[in-house]
């Protein structure tokens, strides 16, 4: 009985993964078809293998100007996270203090909040700072890296704030004793042991924001500095839709995020899981 119910469960693993990889099958497949080809039948293979289609998607959605937008966002924004992230959860763990749980039930209540019920509120607030100061937030990289680091820092301290209260505080008085101030101490003892949650908080993020086209449309606006969730809406017209230019821009987009996730996929289970067990 046992052998057939590992068996019945090994084939709907298979089966849910199956779904769940159709959609990246479809888009992969039709990036080389031809619209009548894919008219034809999405589901079928392409009768030629050309990259014909995947150079045409290239040139017309800028795709090295806009990786490099979308790569400049998100490396910054990233690194702005880490680092911020790390050292408010590392100040949270260590300062017993009620203040201290009030400032970290705050960030993870702003979890809760949707994006969609804040998103014209933001604007209205970031076209005011924009009006009325010197710092424009509006249409321009760093106002959207400053609107990531915002939405993306609760989450983050929320897992470096789990992993940091695994780590004994005999280190950190080892280190004082040594002559390390609270700075040293951080940067030489504390972040290095982060590196599972850091690698996780790095992860997510990547996805998130190169993969995010809600917040981009609705703060930039000029074409060159639009990120690639952006240019490939250039192939969505009001009237007609280039599906396979499309499907290639897309396969496009997700290549990088493939790549990064592939290298660093290890460490995911690794850095959710350290500070949920201990």
């Amino acid at each position: 009985m046992g052998k057939t119910k590992k068996i019945i469960i090994e084939i709907l693993a298979v089966i849910v993964g199956i779904i769940y990889l159709s959609p990246v099958y479809i888009m992969v497949v039709n990036a080389f078809k031809n619209r009548a080809e894919m008219y034809e039948s999405v589901l079928s293979l392409p009768s030629t293998i050309s990259f014909e289609y995947f150079r045409t998607a290239m040139s017309k959605m800028s795709y090295l100007n806009a990786f490099m937008n979308s790569l400049f966002v998100t490396v910054i924004s990233i690194g702005i996270i880490v680092v911020l992230s790390s050292m408010t959860a590392w100040m949270l763990v260590r300062t017993k203090h009620v203040i201290s749980k009030v400032i970290f039930f705050t960030f993870i209540a702003t979890m809760l909040i949707p994006f969609q019920a804040v998103m014209m509120p933001l604007m209205q607030v970031m076209g005011f700072v924009t009006n009325n100061t010197f710092l424009s937030m509006l249409n321009t990289r760093f106002g959207l890296i400053y609107m990531y680091v915002g939405f993306g820092s609760s989450m983050a301290v929320f897992l470096f704030h789990g992993f940091i209260k695994s780590i004994p505080t005999s280190l950190e008085e080892a280190a004082t004793i040594d002559g390390c101030n609270k700075w040293k101490t951080f940067w030489k003892i504390i972040f290095p042991v982060l590196k599972p949650t850091t690698v996780t908080v790095i992860i997510l993020d990547l996805i998130w924001i190169w993969n995010d086209f809600l917040l981009p449309s609705l703060v930039l606006s000029d074409k060159g500095l639009r990120t690639i969730p952006l240019s490939t809406f250039y192939f969505f017209g009001e009237f007609t839709i280039q599906w396979n230019l499309a499907m290639a821009g897309l396969v496009l987009t997700i290549i990088p995020v493939i790549i990064f996730y592939m290298l660093a996929q290890k460490h995911i289970i690794k850095g959710v899981t350290a500070g949920a067990i201990k």
